[in-house]
């Protein structure tokens, strides 16, 4: 089990603030609507960074066009990172789809229909 690096932490959770407001505000292309960053993994040594996201409302197909967008435009979120974090580096952006949400949608939706298919027990054989 790899160990905890704090410091790496404290940037993955700032670079993933950072990029959810510079995605809502400066980002343009259509393909990309309304994405939550859900999680960003930094590498120990600064130089890459991959960047987990969903598109909400979205099917699949939708959000891994969303990806694709993000990806192009990979080089100037990176640049406007370096303009408000204080590092020596910023890490190059790489961006993936991360279906948890979708899943756990699933997950509800099964549970949900599993508890209303259910018989409600019957008391009357435990006498």
């Amino acid at each position: 089990m790899p160990r905890d690096y704090p410091r790496t932490r404290r940037v993955a959770d700032q670079i993933q603030r950072e990029l959810a407001g510079l995605i809502r505000d400066q980002v343009r292309d259509p393909r990309v609507g309304s994405i939550t960053v859900s999680e960003v993994e930094v590498a120990r040594d600064f130089a890459h960074a991959k960047v987990y996201v969903t598109q909400l409302g979205a099917d699949a197909e939708r959000s891994r066009e969303a990806v694709e967008g993000l990806n192009r435009a990979a080089g100037f979120l990176r640049r406007e990172l370096g303009r408000g974090l204080r590092l020596r580096n910023v890490p190059a952006l790489k961006f993936f789809y991360d279906p948890a949400f979708e899943r756990g949608a699933h997950l509800s939706a099964l549970i949900d229909h599993a508890v209303t298919d259910t018989p409600p027990a019957d008391d009357s054989e435990q006498d």
